[in-house]
């Protein structure tokens, strides 16, 4: 009755809602969004296609750049790729301020702290969100990593040995948007945007670094970086999802195709 006086339809692709959710989007669409399971590097959870796999001495795999360059922080997991059905909650929650979209995504991000869990040595970590700055702070209303964060420590087995840390982390100078940015511009833009309000809280410990989204992976490795500066031992980074930048050209019937490594094997298939 309630849903034939108030129709409502799904955020994600405009089907009516026949259930009553605080979350407007449909089971249907939630249920498409699904783990990452490519391969991946061991480290910055970048996607490999198979073929450019490269293995580390342990035997894990790694992508190019992390063999040349070896990242901050210990690694970073993520639970999906930032596309389709997940790219759109995760807007839903920071853009069009629907927080009950964060109890969804704190389940995803509980599945990749738990997954992270065996290679963390220490039993008390400090759960840190990416802070915002705080006009943005201040325009949006709340943090989105840190409404993650909380959702997912809830769900995580053992979360009293995780410590939130919400403001010792501090986003100090405002940044310009990493859109169309080099590499290198990227890292300018962010030296000094972060500093550690309470170092003497971190010193000798392992930090988690959360927040909802991993595109190039600056952000995380300049808040590891200042992290590590301020006696951090390691720094591990959970997001609930990744870009996934590499792009593997193939040959078709006459032309070249350029796909992700998910659409490949889609095309294979």
């Amino acid at each position: 009755m309630f849903t034939a006086l108030f129709p409502a339809d799904c955020r994600i692709c405009a089907a009516p809602l026949v259930r009553i959710s605080r979350l407007p989007v449909c089971d249907d669409c939630l249920d498409r969004i699904v783990p990452f399971d490519g391969a991946a590097c061991s480290t910055c959870g970048e996607a490999i296609p198979q073929t450019y796999a490269f293995a580390d001495e342990a035997g894990e795999p790694r992508c190019t750049l992390c063999r040349r360059m070896e990242p901050p922080f210990a690694r970073a997991a993520a639970y999906g790729s930032y596309d389709g059905g997940l790219r759109e909650l995760i807007h839903l929650l920071k853009y069009e301020r629907v927080k009950p979209a964060a109890n969804v995504l704190g389940r995803m991000l509980a599945e990749v702290i738990i997954e992270l869990q065996p290679s963390i040595e220490q039993r008390n970590v400090i759960a840190v969100p990416v802070p915002l700055h705080a006009r943005k702070l201040k325009q949006r209303g709340f943090n989105q990593a840190e409404l993650i964060a909380r959702a997912a420590l809830k769900l995580v087995p053992g979360a009293t040995q995780l410590e939130l840390a919400p403001t010792l982390l501090d986003r100090a100078r405002e940044t310009s948007s990493q859109i169309g940015l080099t590499r290198r511009q990227r890292r300018e833009n962010l030296r000094g945007a972060f500093i550690v309000r309470e170092p003497e809280r971190i010193v000798g410990k392992e930090v988690l670094l959360i927040d909802d989204v991993l595109t190039t992976g600056t952000t995380a490795s300049e808040c590891a970086r200042i992290l590590r500066r301020a006696g951090a031992v390691e720094v591990w980074v959970a997001t609930v999802a990744r870009t996934m930048k590499v792009q593997r050209t193939f040959a078709l019937p006459g032309k070249l195709a350029t796909e992700s490594p998910r659409a490949l094997a889609a095309a294979k298939g």
